[in-house]
């Protein structure tokens, strides 16, 4: 089956919201990283996917700001590079307005790995429209990141306890939950 890895969303424009916590950096980088360079070994197309939206540079997810790009830490070489304007990758577009999509579908890929920044977010919601578009997908939990979040009654979650959920809801129904360690075993 092929196989494609979808970095989405790790970029520059996180480090300018105000819930921004680098506690967990090293090991999402770390998980990440070693996943990137695997999959490279194995000749597994790495697509690079980020996430912009309208504004001036006041806005760090708009082009202007100059935050778009990725994260100076992470050695990454992509196959294609696609921007998006809403929470799916597979909305992204590339340069010659080819989506996500149809660039999979094109190479025959059938299963994608899924990486990134949020957890809970772009990274959940890519998981869930791959799967209802017939790709089969393993999510990757410890090569996502996320922050810290307060729900509407007060309660608080640590990332932790959003990835815990996330693994809740797509495990088995969406995806086929999986550590970085585990996803692509060195040959």
């Amino acid at each position: 089956m092929k196989t494609a890895l979808i970095v989405i969303d790790v970029q520059e424009s996180f480090r300018s919201r105000p819930y921004w916590q680098a506690d967990e950096l090293p090991r999402f980088l770390a998980n990440t990283q070693s996943l990137i360079d695997r999959c490279r070994h194995r000749g597994i197309a790495i697509l690079q996917v980020f996430h912009q939206e309208p504004g001036d540079a006041t806005n760090p997810f708009s082009r202007a700001s100059g935050r778009v790009r990725a994260l100076p830490e992470l050695e990454l070489e992509p196959d294609a590079v696609f921007y998006k304007e809403v929470h799916s990758a597979l909305f992204g577009k590339a340069a010659d307005g080819t989506t996500l999509e149809r660039w999979l579908r094109d190479r025959g890929i059938e299963e994608i790995l899924v990486t990134g920044i949020r957890t809970e977010q772009c990274c959940e919601t890519t998981a869930r429209h791959a799967s209802d578009l017939g790709f089969k997908v393993r999510y990757v939990t410890d090569a996502t990141l996320t922050f810290a979040m307060q729900s509407r009654s007060g309660r608080k979650f640590s990332p932790a306890q959003i990835r815990e959920r996330t693994e809740l809801v797509l495990d088995g129904r969406f995806a086929r939950i999986v550590s970085a360690a585990e996803t692509l075993l060195p040959t």
